[in-house]
């Protein structure tokens, strides 16, 4: 660990009362000067520290700062995180690190930008840096192929459950696992699941989640987007959702489907659903107990959807 991140969990752990620059060189067998340089570099992140004459270094606020240690810190499960600062995807970054043998564990990657964010059906995710969250969730199930689309409703609950914990915004779900506040959509998640197709098993699945906080300047062929608008931290809000996502995945519906039913936006609600290409009007009757979605047709024909793309007839 460097003399930085030392610095920084010393002061996290001693929030309450100034340390002396003596006091943290002692600590660490470095010179005051050293101290000093590395107090700056934590500043220059965005952490606020006061600095006293004869009383030290106070750590006043971690600010809006995103790194591994931040996350880590307000996470109750413990994992392996990797912090970028720049990113293509996360998605992307973490099928590359699984391909090298570097992911054999549970791990969060988190960026404070995407250059080529992805989202399901091939669509892009506008990632700006500062005012969003990007992160891969990567988890080892060892389940059978068809169990592993548990993850993509979970994500959905998860993020929910981690807004809710945080602020007092209500979130909606669009099937299958949008996230929307207001008729807008704050939240996109694309789950890829890499395989073992000699063995019928998913060996890893990637739980990508990108969450617009505070992001108001979308391009123009983006439709329909919006943010959170809640003074809620970037780190504190990722290892929200990590936890959250972490407390449920190995479990089945049963252990969030009534959640995931009370936060649908669509349920009674006209609808047009796209299958094969063909464009299906229907009316959005239920969600079935392993998290299909129960339509029926204006022809009154009843089926459930276990996948695609629906829009709301407005």
């Amino acid at each position: 660990m460097s003399l930085k991140n030392d610095i920084l969990t010393m002061l996290q752990l001693h929030n309450t009362e100034y340390i002396s620059g003596q006091a943290l060189a002692d600590k660490f067998g470095k010179s005051r000067a050293a101290i000093w340089k590395a107090i700056k570099s934590l500043q220059k992140d965005g952490y606020i520290i006061e600095a006293v004459t004869n009383k030290g270094y106070l750590l006043a606020d971690n600010g809006d700062v995103l790194n591994g240690i931040r996350i880590a810190s307000e996470m109750r499960h413990k994992i392996n995180i990797i912090h970028y600062k720049e990113t293509d995807s996360t998605n992307t970054q973490a099928k590359r690190l699984i391909n090298s043998g570097e992911a054999e564990n549970t791990l969060l990657i988190a960026a404070d930008r995407q250059t080529a964010g992805r989202g399901r059906q091939g669509k892009s995710f506008y990632s700006p840096e500062g005012t969003g969250i990007y992160m891969s969730l990567v988890v080892h199930p060892d389940a059978m192929l068809q169990d592993a689309v548990t993850s993509t409703t979970a994500a959905a609950v998860a993020v929910c459950r981690a807004i809710e914990k945080l602020s007092d915004i209500k979130p909606k779900i669009k099937w299958v696992n949008d996230v929307y506040v207001e008729n807008n959509k704050i939240c996109g998640i694309l789950t890829e699941a890499v395989s073992d197709f000699e063995l019928g098993i998913v060996t890893s699945v990637v739980i990508g989640i990108g969450i617009n906080i505070k992001t108001n300047d979308f391009p123009d062929e983006i439709k329909n987007a919006g943010s959170l608008n809640a003074d809620i931290k970037r780190a504190d809000l990722i290892a929200a959702v990590a936890d959250a996502l972490l407390d449920i995945i190995d479990g089945g519906y049963s252990e969030f489907i009534d959640y995931y039913r009370s936060h649908s936006m669509i349920i009674g609600k006209r609808i047009n659903y796209i299958e094969n290409g063909v464009i299906t009007p229907a009316t959005a009757v239920a969600i079935s107990e392993t998290g299909g979605l129960v339509v029926k047709t204006d022809e009154g024909v009843e089926k459930t959807l276990t996948s695609g793309e629906i829009s709301i007839r407005w």
